[in-house]
């Protein structure tokens, strides 16, 4: 697996040689702005509104804004002073256990890769299964790319996941959410009828039982525009009626069991997804 940093996990006298790979990546179709009249790409030009003309790179610089409209500027001397030297370790600050941090918290996962001799790959193991038993994560930091990166190390199957985190001053309070919902009171029935709603959804987490729509109509739908096919505009959904919340409760439960009763208790949700060939672009005729 492809690494984008090596160091070690470092607590106590303990040093395990490790590699960091990014876990994910979405795979969502991009799109350049083209000028219609020969399409061509277009590019975004550095412009001063002031002087009205455009700028070299040369000429830029960072700046603070301290009041509106009004600014500090910030040389790359001056984040030279504060810069973070580039760490080799990430260092464990304390574990916790793993059902008490919030997701909220996670910003980005990666995998953590063990070292290729056998004999580095026993401590990565040993704390791999302490973790598994123990259902404790560590807590740690390290420096990437010029950043403080909080992080929280969990085990996943059969390997090490490393999330960075989001700091508390990161995450935006929810007190006003939390206040308007204390006021409000829902009736035992409502309660009882929402129970079976959420009781007739139940099953297991799989991902890929779960498939982007939107990404797999996009595709399909560039895939007909390369072919020359002709894109028909689906029709407007109708508005839904408004009605009170126990009727809407009693419905979704009865469309619920009307959907199971149709498919078959262990059909697998088939995944399909547009053509992959690539090809030169095409401009529309």
């Amino acid at each position: 697996m492809r690494t984008i940093w090596n160091g070690s996990i470092s607590f106590g006298l303990v040093n395990i040689p490790i590699g960091l790979a990014v876990a994910t990546q979405r795979n969502d179709v991009a799109f350049r702005t083209l000028h219609r009249e020969c399409g061509t790409p277009i590019k975004q030009k550095r412009w001063c509104p002031f002087h009205e003309r455009e700028v070299e790179a040369d000429e830029l610089v960072k700046g603070w804004e301290v009041a509106k409209g009004e600014y500090i500027f910030v040389e790359e001397s001056d984040l030279e002073a504060v810069a973070l030297q580039r760490s080799q370790a990430i260092d464990i600050i304390r574990f916790v256990k793993l059902a008490e941090v919030d997701p909220v918290y996670f910003d980005r996962t990666y995998y953590l890769a063990p070292a290729d001799a056998d004999a580095q790959r026993r401590p990565y193991v040993l704390l791999l299964r302490a973790m598994q038993e123990s259902g404790m994560a560590a807590v740690g930091k390290f420096v990437l790319w010029g950043k403080e990166n909080l992080c929280l190390i969990r085990p996943q199957g059969e390997t090490l996941a490393l999330e960075t985190l989001f700091y508390a001053d990161d995450v935006r309070s929810k007190s006003e959410i939390e206040e308007s919902v204390q006021t409000v009171e829902v009736k035992k029935a409502e309660l009882a009828l929402a129970a079976q709603v959420i009781d007739s959804l139940v099953g297991e987490w799989n991902a890929a039982d779960f498939e982007n729509e939107y990404r797999r109509d996009l595709n399909a739908m560039l895939e007909a525009k390369l072919a020359g096919q002709e894109i028909k505009r689906p029709e407007p959904a109708p508005e839904t009626p408004v009605v009170d919340l126990m009727e809407a409760l009693r419905r979704s439960v009865e469309d619920v069991q009307g959907r199971r009763a149709k498919t078959p208790a262990k059909t697998k949700a088939a995944s399909s997804g547009g053509s992959r060939r690539k090809a030169p672009a095409r401009k529309a005729s």
